[in-house]
């Protein structure tokens, strides 16, 4: 049993290794060469033009739950709308460059399509809605930009080591814990949890969803965390649009997260950041599973499985598995840090709008 339980977990880290490597680089690259200011400057206003910048600024960020709340947190204090704060909060945490790159290694290109493409409907429609819902009673002036990172002038060396430290260390610290969490639970379905447990809900979309739902939405899992679970859940017969559901609930909707968003924009905004969030998921699902042909989702996972029969390509996975467990080790000897450019909001407990809502500096 256990001997299956580890060679289950093993299967799923050689099959996602080389993608999730080339993720975290892309990711350290958008990091150091895209300016932090470039996302403040143009979601001020409470109107569709900034929602829509601000799902499209978050569906790449490489971001998880954890980080985007002091982001978004910080993007409200620099002069964001509430509708956009509450898009960049529904589209980040659902994908990325990483997480997308990874669904495509273990899921197939037409999940790695849906995904982005529906995290971001789901955040202009989250954004829209609270622009309707919620009347800004002023408009919060920016701060005049004093001299940043983003201003100083480094070399392409400095920037490309920036880049890798960011993606390799930083971001394997902030994400490396769940994303285990996610393979060994994943393996753990796999091997552990007999198929006749979800027969009641096998081919049943509506109870399905609803199943994932009830267990994603109280849970804190990363967007790469959930792509295993998700594909372990799929193997037992629960349909695609409910492992789509998990994949865009589970990053989304947390208890952090809630609390968060309840005490910073209130009640309202909270209940609609939630009707956005399952309301787009369910919608989605059923799509999935009554308008789409369930071969584009199913044979996917059996392409990408026999992918892997190429002895050079198993030679290589196996070598990124091992260099993605050594830089995960290495992650872990720096989680005490703070990498979530939250530094500002740690420094003084007087802005209101950042206080407490550091994930990593609220122990400080």
């Amino acid at each position: 049993m256990v001997q299956n339980l580890l060679l289950d977990i093993w299967g799923l880290v050689t099959e996602m290794a080389p993608y999730l490597l080339l993720g975290f680089l892309l990711a350290g690259l958008m990091h150091e060469f895209i300016p932090r200011t470039v996302y403040a400057n143009y979601l001020s206003k409470p109107n569709f033009k900034s929602t829509l910048l601000a799902a499209l600024f978050g569906v790449p960020l490489p971001l998880c739950s954890c980080g985007v709340l002091p982001t978004a947190m910080g993007l409200r204090r620099e002069g964001g709308s509430k509708g956009a704060t509450i898009s960049f909060l529904i589209a980040t945490p659902q994908t990325g460059v990483d997480s997308i790159i990874a669904t495509y290694s273990l899921m197939g290109l037409p999940f790695a399509l849906i995904r982005p493409v529906v995290a971001f409907l789901t955040a202009i429609f989250g954004g829209t809605l609270v622009n309707i819902a919620e009347s800004e009673d002023e408009i919060i002036v920016a701060r005049k930009a004093d001299a940043t990172p983003d201003s100083k002038h480094y070399t392409l060396h400095s920037k490309l080591s920036n880049a890798l430290n960011y993606g390799f260390v930083e971001m394997m610290a902030d994400i490396g814990k769940w994303l285990i969490i996610g393979l060994i639970v994943a393996g753990m379905i796999t091997t552990l949890v007999p198929d006749q447990w979800f027969e009641v809900f096998k081919d049943n979309s509506l109870l399905s969803i609803l199943l994932v739902l009830a267990i994603s939405i109280p849970m804190y899992i990363c967007a790469t965390g959930s792509i295993p679970i998700a594909v372990a859940l799929m193997i037992k017969g629960l349909t695609p649009g409910a492992a789509l559901v998990l994949l865009m609930a589970g990053p989304a909707c947390n208890v952090a997260s809630l609390l968060v968003i309840r005490k910073v924009m209130g009640l309202r905004t909270l209940l609609l950041y939630l009707t956005a969030i399952i309301g787009g998921a369910v919608a989605a699902g059923l799509g999935i599973d009554y308008l789409l042909p369930r071969a584009w989702f199913t044979e996917g996972l059996a392409t990408q499985a026999s992918c892997c029969a190429d002895e050079h390509m198993e030679w290589f996975s196996i070598a990124c598995a091992v260099v993605l467990i050594l830089l995960l080790i290495n992650a872990f000897f720096h989680h005490d840090e703070c990498h979530c450019d939250c530094e500002e909001h740690c420094e003084k407990k007087s802005h209101s709008e950042s206080e407490h809502h550091c994930c990593c500096c609220e122990s400080k």
